[in-house]
Parts: structure tokens; C-alpha cells; sequence
């Protein structure tokens, strides 16, 4: 299953910014997005951005990141600021769901 583009980026800046492995990164982001009740194939930037500034701190901070709480707050800012691809397209399930009833 392919992961959004927001999702990967997140991933990336973590394991660039942390002593969190690539893997440890995405189990640890994986972890708040199942907490959000959100899926990475699927979690768009905003989402995620809202994730980073309520939820990714403590997930940090149990693992051992210093300034978790400064970290996601600036991962959260550059996320909204960022354009993803198909982010501006509707899902199709979305569609499908909005035309159903």
C-alpha cells in the first residue's frame, strides 16, 4: 500500500532532524495517525498538520526526542505551507460516497 506524499515527507524530515530511524519514524507517525483515527494512505497535509501539533509531541517525547513540542510546531508550519500533489483533487472514494446519498 502506497503512503500519501505528506505522510513520506513527515517521515523523512523526522529520521533528518531526530536519531529516529527512517522505520522508527513511520511506526512512530503511524502510530499518532491510528490515535487520529487516519490512515496514511490516504492522511492529507492539513490533517497531518493538526496530528504534528496535537498528538506527534507526546509520541516524541515517549521516545526520547528533545524539543518535541518545538519540532512538530515547525514541522506543522512548513507542512501547510507545502503543495502536494492530488491534494487539491477530491478522493475518489469521496466522490463516490458524496454521489451515494
Amino acid at each position: 500500500m502506497a503512503e500519501s506524499a505528506p505522510f513520506d515527507w513527515l517521515c523523512t524530515e523526522l529520521e533528518s532532524r531526530t536519531d529516529l530511524s527512517l522505520l522508527q519514524a513511520r511506526g512512530t507517525v503511524r502510530l499518532a495517525l491510528k490515535a487520529s483515527g487516519l490512515d496514511a494512505a490516504t492522511v492529507r497535509a492539513e490533517e497531518l498538520a493538526v496530528v504534528l501539533e496535537r498528538v506527534l509531541p507526546n509520541e516524541l517525547a515517549t521516545r526520547g526526542v528533545d524539543d518535541s513540542e518545538g519540532l512538530t510546531t515547525s514541522l506543522a508550519s512548513q507542512i501547510r505551507a507545502m503543495s502536494f500533489a492530488g491534494e487539491g483533487a477530491e478522493a475518489p472514494d469521496r466522490v463516490f460516497e458524496r454521489l451515494g446519498g
